[in-house]
């Protein structure tokens, strides 16, 4: 499997491109902005389908400009409501920008397994950061959103924030962020 990161958007969202070696297609997480930019990093790869953690504005900025064909968008049902309404995504209330995202073709729940451009992806539903945030097992690489960073987490106070949630996720999630790489949604 190949792993590319591209850093995008006005608050440095970390957008990332998965792949099998042996295909043409590939998958993207969290493309927040800058499309041209995730779009050169697939290499002529077919974008097969969209992952996203959350709903928020960082996170679904460029996935209109990103969606062809039979690219299929999947999202925690909690947060779905997030890609239509700039009010719950916080791109109205932190960028006074009205940043909206298509409608997702699929959603994702606690414990499933998707198999996309050949590889499978575990589902773990990590709320806190917002409701339907989720983190993807992929191999044994674990791409976490804004819930887990590598020296932090992510914030609670954003409309759907919990913290007695993410505190429960954090505990979820640590036992397996010491054994395997994280790929985070930001730096921090």
């Amino acid at each position: 499997m190949w792993i590319r990161e591209v850093t995008v958007g006005p608050v440095a969202t970390r957008c990332y491109l998965l792949g099998a070696e042996d295909r043409t297609d590939c998958i993207v997480i969290d493309p927040g902005d800058e499309a041209d930019r995730i779009r050169k990093a697939a290499e002529g790869r077919r974008i097969a389908a969209i992952l996203l953690t959350h709903g928020h504005f960082d996170h679904i900025g460029a996935v209109g400009a990103l969606m062809e064909g039979e690219t299929r968008l999947f999202i925690h049902p909690l947060d779905r409501e997030m890609l239509r309404d700039p009010g719950l995504n916080a791109g109205r209330g932190m960028l006074r920008r009205e940043i909206t995202a298509p409608d997702a073709t699929d959603t994702v729940r606690e414990g499933e397994t998707l198999t996309l451009a050949g590889m499978e992806i575990q589902v773990m539903h990590t709320p806190g950061h917002t409701p339907g945030s989720v983190c993807y097992r992929i191999g044994e690489e674990l791409f976490t959103g804004d819930t887990l960073f590598e020296h932090g987490w992510g914030r609670t106070d954003l409309p759907g924030g919990d913290q007695h949630e993410m505190m429960q996720s954090l505990r979820r999630l640590l036992p397996l962020a010491r054994k395997m790489p994280i790929h985070p949604g930001h730096e921090g």
